[in-house]
């Protein structure tokens, strides 16, 4: 039964509309039909957040249950059922005691609905199903056949609807404000802990979820982007690599500028150049149609090029959307940016698009419309010079 029809009680999400979520659960059951499958199951945060409306961290083994007929169902631990209610669309939620195991309950909430003997679909890629899990799931299902549906959520959320588009065009505001105001706190004698804490209320009080603001650490000479946070004072000849990861309703736009404290190296403010020169050239390229390996080479093959790097080794970009709280993954790569990518770009996605050489580095959040690439992010494109 779809979200909020037939008088069914349903629970308040913060920003999405029953509506949003009977058109997901539509393109979900669609898939569902092509696989050949009849029930389908769900334990990836991210997962479960998008078709149901909520998610939790793996304490506990929780799953979603969608059949293609009748109710579909919501797995969890009892401590969370009540703030599970409150959020998912999902009125049936069979719960277990911390010290019991989940997949009984599992098991009769499938021959429940008739599907015992059912094919069911699951990813064999999740990362929140074990071999063991998987394999008490078989014993205590014997007559059910398991059949791998791959990544089936995570592709059906390369498509943004207008209303994840409009969060993550909030997240990206924030992700602008928040780097600016961290920035400000680059100077002698400053820390990186102090320019953590200021991004992270900028977040908070922007309207975004308190969570961690991201990379941020400061060094000098090349080579320490991803660093760890330090709490030496700041002097004047130090960068600080700022990477923001602001989060809306679990929703992430991302942004990255290195602050120079004095006046950058000739070298640094080279590379700073011919890296936004050439990552213009990439973001222009990102339109519906285009081959992600061809978009991908502008950037890595112009970096090489002009001598800032003598190999390029990491991707150039990645999709960004929903991130679960508790989720093991910081970046989502169901779309990448690399020399064998033939995926081709389509309107509703959004990427992260990163460069790093030479001693600089900066990033944008970047919307594919019908007609082209859209900045999310808006801050100057280049290296941020604290004069001191």
């Amino acid at each position: 039964m779809a979200p909020g029809r037939g008088g069914r009680l349903m629970g308040q999400h913060p920003y999405f509309s029953p509506a949003e979520y009977q058109a997901r659960l539509a393109r979900l059951q669609a898939r569902m039909r092509e696989a050949g499958v009849e029930l389908a199951l769900f334990d990836e945060i991210e997962a479960m957040t998008w078709v149901s409306g909520f998610g939790s961290s793996a304490n506990r083994w929780r799953c979603v249950g969608i059949p293609l007929q009748g109710e579909p169902f919501f797995v969890i631990r009892a401590l969370d059922a009540g703030v599970c209610a409150q959020r998912t669309w999902i009125t049936d939620i069979p719960t277990f005691a911390d010290w019991e195991d989940p997949v009984p309950v599992l098991a009769r909430a499938v021959a429940a609905r008739g599907l015992s003997a059912a094919r069911i679909g699951v990813d064999f890629d999740s990362y929140g199903m074990s071999v063991a899990r998987f394999e008490a799931m078989r014993r205590a299902m014997p007559q059910a056949q398991f059949v791998d549906m791959g990544p089936a959520i995570a592709e059906l959320r390369l498509i943004k609807s207008p209303a994840e588009i409009e969060l993550l065009r909030r997240a990206a505001a924030i992700a602008d404000q928040a780097l600016l105001d961290a920035a400000a706190l680059c100077v002698p004698g400053g820390t990186q802990r102090e320019a953590a804490k200021r991004a992270q209320m900028t977040f908070v009080e922007m309207g975004g979820d308190p969570y961690r603001p991201g990379p941020i650490t400061g060094g000098r000479g090349w080579d320490f982007l991803h660093g760890h946070l330090g709490d030496a004072p700041l002097a004047r000849g130090d960068v600080v690599h700022i990477e923001l990861t602001p989060r809306i309703h679990g929703y992430s736009s991302r942004v990255m500028r290195c602050v120079v404290l004095g006046e950058p190296e000739p070298e640094r403010q080279r590379a700073a150049e011919i890296l936004a020169e050439l990552q213009d050239a990439q973001i222009a390229a990102m339109k519906p149609g285009a081959v992600a390996s061809e978009v991908d080479a502008i950037l890595r093959e112009g970096v090489v090029r002009a001598g800032l790097r003598p190999s390029y080794d990491n991707i150039t970009a990645y999709t960004l959307g929903l991130y679960g709280d508790a989720g093991p993954r910081t970046s989502d790569f169901t779309r990448i940016l690399h020399p064998a990518a033939e995926w081709r770009f389509e309107a509703g996605m959004v990427f992260h698009v990163y460069a790093s050489a030479g001693g600089a580095a900066l990033s944008e959040s970047v919307l594919i419309t019908e007609t082209g690439p859209e900045l999310l992010t808006h801050l100057p494109r280049g290296l941020l010079v604290n004069p001191c």
